[in-house]
């Protein structure tokens, strides 16, 4: 059995997870910036995963090989959300109405995300455990022959 190929999809996983609280954690640092570089507020951003398509039954009786191995390609696409606008006549990027335009970024939304990336990297760490534990178990195995 190789057990590469479950470390691998479970650093994989950790990877993707790891990506997702930082782009969390960016979307709530910035969610009060009214100017950027690029002009305007902030853009939220999320994190997204693809992965190949799932081999057909027929083709998994062909191969051996056509196990997943997990994540092919994780990026971090900015949402094209409309900003949120605030009445704050006095603030520096106010417009002529005296409206503020901020990040349309969601605290709950950002935090549930941040949670649910902690539990699957968690969840990925258990799995990378458990492949652990099952080849120092074969190498005992095949030790005390």
């Amino acid at each position: 059995m190789d057990y590469l190929a479950s470390f691998e999809i479970s650093a994989a996983g950790m990877a993707f997870e790891r990506m997702r609280a930082d782009v969390a954690s960016a979307n709530l640092a910035n969610m009060h910036t009214t100017r950027t570089a690029q002009g305007g507020p902030y853009r939220p951003m999320r994190a997204v995963a693809s992965n190949d398509l799932a081999p057909s039954a027929f083709e998994k009786q062909l191969s051996a090989e056509a196990v997943s191995s997990g994540l092919r390609s994780a990026t971090v696409e900015e949402l094209k959300l409309p900003a949120r606008m605030s009445y704050e006549p006095g603030h520096p990027d106010a417009n002529d109405q005296g409206f503020v335009a901020y990040p349309n970024v969601n605290l709950v939304t950002e935090m549930v995300g941040m949670m649910t990336a902690t539990r699957a990297y968690e969840a990925n760490v258990s799995a990378l455990n458990a492949a652990k534990a099952m080849a120092l178990k074969a190498l005992d195995i095949g030790g005390n022959r």
